[in-house]
Order: structure tokens, then C-alpha cells, then sequence
């Protein structure tokens, strides 16, 4: 849905009634003809168009029609028509062209382009709406067109048209902008044009405008916001102008009518916002991004999305546990706030999830334990061991080395936790992965530091009790 083309291709007749379109495949002899009467017609020239537009929905028709000698020039001159409803009908031709997955037939559709961005300042909603489609369906996979279109102006042009206060206007100024943010040479000639204009701005007052103009508006400038600042172009800048503060909001806000509101879509949205969110924790410079995003009711309301999304949407918890791996690497605020929030019961219920979720629980579990004593203790008074033995169970390498590394980080910091897992059959988990090659230096160590040395001192202890019992 997001990298696709899209088409419009609704019509409503004059009853104000929704109509479907019906196909029809022409012949070249036919598109000839009908190109010529195209020409020629004047009272039947909006039913001639319209004809061309069924045919247009094929892809041997389209190809057959940019091969015509001067059908473009005709079919631009009617686009650029003084009637209305001609000029709208021509758009609707370019329109399935535009759609086509030749890229000789989107080539072939250049010479529009300047047309389509002056018309994005045009009165009628329904036509910029179309042109902005056209312009989005060009831009995804033509290079040429994408080239062409930056010296004629189309960030300024957007720059306006996202001043818009229509709903569809805007979710199609969403789709052109994501086309052009995804393109290959985007970090080096697109997103600094966009992060130099008004763009930015607008983007966020969009994204946070608490869905009064729709999900689908929301969606859109959420994952271009992702787009750049996938690109570590200039996250500074964002920051600066408050994309941090504006996201965590956004999510506290999207949490708190979880359960009053429709959600249907709602991951489409929080996906790319919780995505921006970890990329910007992981940039060199963004320590003002931490301090920002300081915030406990944040993990209250991932944990929530966790539980809400785990069976329809799981994905979402992978992405909601990748931030909290971020928020959790190097900061103490937030492994303490999983202990005092009490969020940490339902941390380790997800290590009965699916590898992906399990093995990102495990990487959050070890970022607390890695705080030290304090916080090993807690965890090791939640029950983190028991869990750990149901993940040692697994076969999955990468499963078990990052419970491996939990185990390591516990006995470090809690060396009784090393009696408690040889007394809770803990050995004998471990001797299973023994031969495995990818573990086993792992397993010996941990054994050799932290195990034989609790059962050496458990022995010990054992024979102190049994001397002393004949005595008593």
C-alpha cells in the first residue's frame, strides 16, 4: 500500500450516484480512430475522452497510444483545456497512463508534468486530487520523471498545496511526498530540499492533529517523517523543531482511546511513529532526543499497544519492543520505570512468543539486568529464572545465547541467583546445548565461573549440615 501505485478511479453520475467503470480493449486501428475524433470532436469530445479512459485501463491500449504519433500532444492539450470537464476527463487519461507499470508509457507522460504541479493551485479539490495521484504514480519508479521534476519546482508546489485544508488534497500530497522519500538518490537531492522548505513543519501539525482530518492523513505524513529520518540526513533539525515531544504525545494520545475509538488502521499509523522514535534514539548526536523522551506513561502505553495488537497484529509488538530495546540500552530511567511500573510480568510473558518477540524481550530483560545489582535483584525477585528455563528449552540458537547472556549478567551481579537456578534443575537445562558448536563455549564458561563453583559451595554446605546433625 505504501511503495504501490494508486488509482482513482470513482465516478459519480449526475443523480450524485457512485457508477463503476467498465473496460474495453481497442484495437490500434481503434485508438487511431478514436484519437482522431478526439481531435475533431466538440460536443462529443468529454464522451470520446471518456471512451479513451476505459480503453486506457489496459495495458496493450496504453501502449499502443503513446506509440501514436502526437497522442500525447493532443491528450496534454486537452488537459490544459479552458473547459472544465474536458480538462477533467484529460486528467482522468493521464491519470491511467500514469498507472501503467511500463515505464516507456510513464516516459512517455513527461511532458505533463509542469501542467500537473501548476494545477495543484488550481480551485477544484477532485482535480488536484488527481493530479497529485498522476505526479505520485510517476514518481515511483521513474527516474526521468523524478529528475524532471525537481528543477520545475515540485517541493515549493508542495510546500503550498500543504497549506490545503482538504482532507483528500492532503492524503495525496501525503502519497507524492512518500514517492519521492523513498527513491534511491532521496537523501542526497530530495530530503535536504524538503527539510530546507515548510514541509517539516506541517508535517508534524498534520501528524498530531489528534485524526481530525482521518487516519489516512495521519498515515501518510507518519511514514514520511520515517522516510527522513531514515536518511540521517538532518535529524538535528527535526528535533529542534519538536519531533520528539510531538511523537511521544501522539502515542500517550493514540493509548488513551485504545479502548473508546475504532481502532481499525490504528497500526498503520503508530508503526512509522514508533519506528521514528528508535531511529532517532540510536543517532550520535541526539542526547536532547533523551532528554525529551523522558517519559514513564510512554512505556505504559507501548505495553499497552503490546497487549492489545499481540494477536491480530503482532508485528506491532516487534516494533513497540524495538524502541523499548532503545529506550532501555543506556538509560536508567527507563530499566527503573519497567520495575516500578510493574510492566516487567508482562515483559516476561512474551518470551512465550513468537522468536522474533522473545529474542527482542530478552535483549530489554539484559539491558536491565546490565544496570547492576539493584536491578538484577528485582528481577530475579519477578521470577526471570523459571522464564529462563522455558527459553533454555528451545533449539533456537540465537533464543538460547541471548538467555545465555541474561543468566550471565544475573550470577554476575546476584551471585545466589546461581543457587537458585542449580536448585531449579538449571544444570541440566544447560547440558543440552553442550554440543552445540554455536553455544557450547558459552555454556562451559558460564558453567565453569558462576555454576560449579554455587554446587561447590552448595556441597560444602551440605556435608557442614550433615557433621553437625550426629551431634544433635
Amino acid at each position: 500500500q505504501l511503495v504501490s501505485k494508486r488509482l482513482l478511479r470513482e465516478e459519480v453520475n449526475g443523480d450524485g450516484q457512485l457508477c463503476l467503470t467498465s473496460t474495453q480493449l481497442f484495437v490500434f486501428h481503434q485508438v487511431l480512430q478514436l484519437l482522431r475524433d478526439v481531435q475533431r470532436g466538440r460536443e462529443e469530445r468529454k464522451k470520446l475522452l471518456s471512451r479513451l479512459r476505459q480503453g486506457l485501463q489496459h495495458k496493450e491500449t496504453q501502449q499502443k497510444f503513446v506509440r501514436l504519433e502526437g497522442s500525447m500532444r493532443v491528450l496534454i492539450g486537452l488537459f490544459t483545456s479552458s473547459l472544465a470537464n474536458i480538462q477533467m476527463e484529460a486528467a482522468r487519461c493521464l491519470h491511467e497512463l500514469s498507472h501503467s507499470c511500463d515505464p516507456a508509457v510513464a516516459e512517455a507522460c513527461l511532458p505533463a508534468t509542469s501542467y500537473l504541479l501548476t494545477y495543484l493551485s488550481g480551485h477544484s479539490v477532485e482535480f488536484t486530487e488527481l493530479c497529485l495521484y498522476t505526479l505520485g504514480n510517476l514518481a515511483v519508479e521513474s527516474d526521468a520523471v523524478r529528475k524532471q521534476l525537481l528543477p520545475q519546482g515540485i517541493i515549493p508546489a508542495l510546500a503550498s498545496c500543504i497549506q490545503s485544508p482538504h482532507v483528500a488534497v492532503l492524503e495525496g500530497l501525503g502519497y507524492v511526498l512518500s514517492q519521492l522519500l523513498q527513491a534511491t538518490e532521496a537523501p542526497t537531492k530530495i530530503i535536504p530540499l524538503v527539510l530546507d522548505s515548510v514541509l517539516p513543519q506541517h508535517m508534524l501539525r498534520l501528524v498530531s492533529s489528534n485524526l481530525e482530518l482521518g487516519m489516512g492523513v495521519a498515515v501518510e505524513f507518519a511514514w514520511c517523517l520515517h522516510y527522513i529520518v531514515c536518511s540521517h540526513v538532518n535529524n538535528a533539525l527535526l528535533i529542534s523543531q519538536g519531533i520528539v515531544s510531538t511523537l511521544v504525545l501522539l502515542l500517550l494520545e493514540l493509548a488513551s482511546v485504545m479502548s473508546k475509538a475504532a481502532t481499525e488502521g490504528l497500526e498503520l499509523l503508530i508503526c512509522p511513529v514508533l519506528r521514528c522514535l528508535s531511529n532517532l534514539l540510536v543517532e550520535d548526536e541526539t542526547e536532547g532526543c533523551k532528554v525529551q523522551i523522558q517519559d514513564e506513561r510512554l512505556l505504559v502505553a507501548l505495553f499497552l499497544f503490546m497487549q492489545y495488537f499481540l494477536q491480530q497484529h503482532p508485528f506491532l509488538v516487534q516494533e513497540c519492543l524495538w524502541l523499548l530495546n532503545n529506550l532501555t540500552a543506556d538509560e536508567p530511567f527507563f530499566c527503573s520505570a519497567v520495575l516500578t511500573l510493574d510492566l516487567l510480568p508482562a515483559l516476561l510473558q512474551l518470551l512465550s512468543c513468537s522468536r522474533m518477540v522473545t529474542l527482542l524481550a530478552l535483549t530489554v530483560l539484559c539491558n536491565i539486568a546490565e544496570k547492576g545489582p539493584a536491578y538484577c535483584y528485582q528481577l530475579h525477585q519477578k521470577a526471570v529464572l523459571p522464564s529462563l528455563l522455558s527459553t533454555l528449552a528451545l533449539s533456537d540458537a540465537q533464543v538460547v545465547g541471548q538467555s545465555l547472556e541474561l543468566l550471565h549478567l544475573l550470577f554476575l551481579h546476584l551471585p545466589e541467583a546461581a543457587d537458585d537456578f542449580l536448585s531449579q534443575a538449571g544444570l541440566q537445562a544447560l547440558e543440552q546445548h553442550q554440543d552445540n558448536p554455536q553455544l557450547q563455549e558459552r555454556v562451559r564458561a558460564l558453567s565453569e565461573t558462576y555454576l560449579q563453583p554455587a554446587a561447590a559451595s552448595l556441597i560444602s554446605c551440605a556435608g557442614a549440615s550433615a557433621a553437625v546433625l550426629p551431634s544433635s
